[in-house]
């Protein structure tokens, strides 16, 4: 587990935190009936659903809590660790896993649970588990490659479906609110028990439902942060009231070739287009992942002036502002965009027939900056390499 809040709530703490909630923790499900066998295993008999309701009811809290914080911008989505997926393990795996339920009658998380509570069964699975661990150690380097086969990365079935987080959030809450009504049906005619179905009981089910939807009705029609950011900041942009400073191609190539260390030259563009072509010396954050948190740290530190360019002024700018929203208040915008500095510095056209010595000058001055910024770059990529050792035989000694 990592910290909670870091750089405010320390590691150690982190740690004392954790314990702390995960007693808290098992008393709810030692208090949800869940040390015991009987209303565990009760889902693959059908006289108890405890289980799958409890499963439902903590996948979807989560994904609703986790969008909600995200569409607020109090976490960051993509920072969410998502478990690499293998086919072939994934399923063997989760035979072994129910079968394991299913005879020992519970789950890892369950059974120390129980076992709190001095139930030897549940200390005899633990004691299983923890042999299983040493074995399945012990076999990996034989079975690695089953192991492995049919990696599909980290995907999540929204990716897969191709619809939006959202989208997968309302379909799944859906379905969790059909199955609850569907499992308590089932376990009524397993059990011969007629479910209550009176006004009273109506209007809290419809009560506790309403709230995940209501929750994700307000995420689909409110826009998010960053929406909301951007729309200000680009309201207060068209009515003069926040304009960025601009550097026009010149001025930045002269400050590049004699002062680049003074500066975080940052391409707005996708990695696609930086990629093909870019300015020397420049770094690539794509103006949708400059919200992101790792890059507050760029707007704040006052060493280096950030300047930004893209496929437009319009784009250029638009980073330049959120960048002062985060606190960058000497962030600059390149004039021109990445094609119009290209065709100065490297695809010059030829001068008429009696240039000005203005011209000749300009002329002059961007053909050496073109040159140089090369140079440059050439040379911080040689200084990010790696040192390459080389190994020497010496001869002499004692023999």
């Amino acid at each position: 587990m990592g910290p909670l809040v870091p750089d405010i709530i320390s590691g150690e703490f982190s740690y004392l935190i954790a314990l702390i909630m995960g007693i808290g923790f098992g008393f709810a499900l030692e208090q949800a009936g869940f040390s015991s066998t009987k209303k565990l295993v009760g889902l693959f008999y059908g006289y108890d659903f405890t289980v799958i309701k409890v499963f439902f009811t903590a996948g979807v809290t989560a994904m609703i809590g986790i969008l909600f914080l995200s569409h607020t911008g109090l976490i960051n989505i993509e920072y969410v660790f998502v478990n690499p997926f293998f086919v072939r393990s994934a399923i063997v795996g989760g035979i072994i896993m129910g079968l394991g339920f299913i005879i020992g009658g519970f789950c890892p998380g369950t059974s120390v649970c129980a076992a709190a509570i001095g139930k030897v069964d549940a200390m005899a699975f633990i004691g299983g588990s923890i042999i299983g661990i040493f074995l399945f150690m012990e076999v990996f380097p034989l079975i690695e490659n089953f192991y492995l086969a049919d990696a599909q990365g980290s995907p999540t079935i929204a990716e897969a479906l191709n619809i939006s987080r959202t989208t997968w959030a309302v379909i799944l809450t859906v379905i969790a609110l059909g199955a609850f009504v569907a499992i308590t049906y089932i376990q009524q005619k397993v059990t011969g028990v007629e479910a209550k179905w009176d006004k009273t009981t109506i209007l809290q089910a419809v009560k506790w439902a309403s709230i995940p939807m209501i929750i994700l009705l307000i995420i689909i029609i409110t826009p998010s942060r960053d929406d909301y950011v951007m729309a200000k900041l680009e309201k207060r942009a068209a009515t003069g009231e926040c304009v960025p400073k601009l550097i026009d191609s010149d001025k930045l190539a002269y400050e590049l070739i004699n002062n680049y260390y003074n500066y975080n030259l940052i391409d707005v563009r996708s990695k696609e287009e930086f990629d093909k072509s870019h300015i020397p010396t420049a770094i690539n954050i794509p103006l949708e992942e400059l919200d992101d948190l790792e890059y507050r740290p760029l707007f704040r530190q006052r060493i280096k002036t950030n300047i930004f360019y893209g496929s437009s002024l319009n784009q250029a700018s638009r980073a330049c502002l959120l960048a002062r929203f985060h606190g960058d208040n000497h962030g600059l915008a390149l004039k021109e965009n990445m094609n119009e500095f290209y065709e100065l510095f490297y695809l010059q056209k030829p001068l008429g027939d009696n240039p000005t010595k203005q011209e000749l000058t300009i002329k002059l001055f961007r053909e050496d900056a073109a040159r140089q910024l090369q140079e440059i770059e050439t040379a911080l990529s040689e200084m990010s390499k790696p040192i390459e050792k080389k190994v020497r035989v010496v001869q002499g000694g004692c023999s």
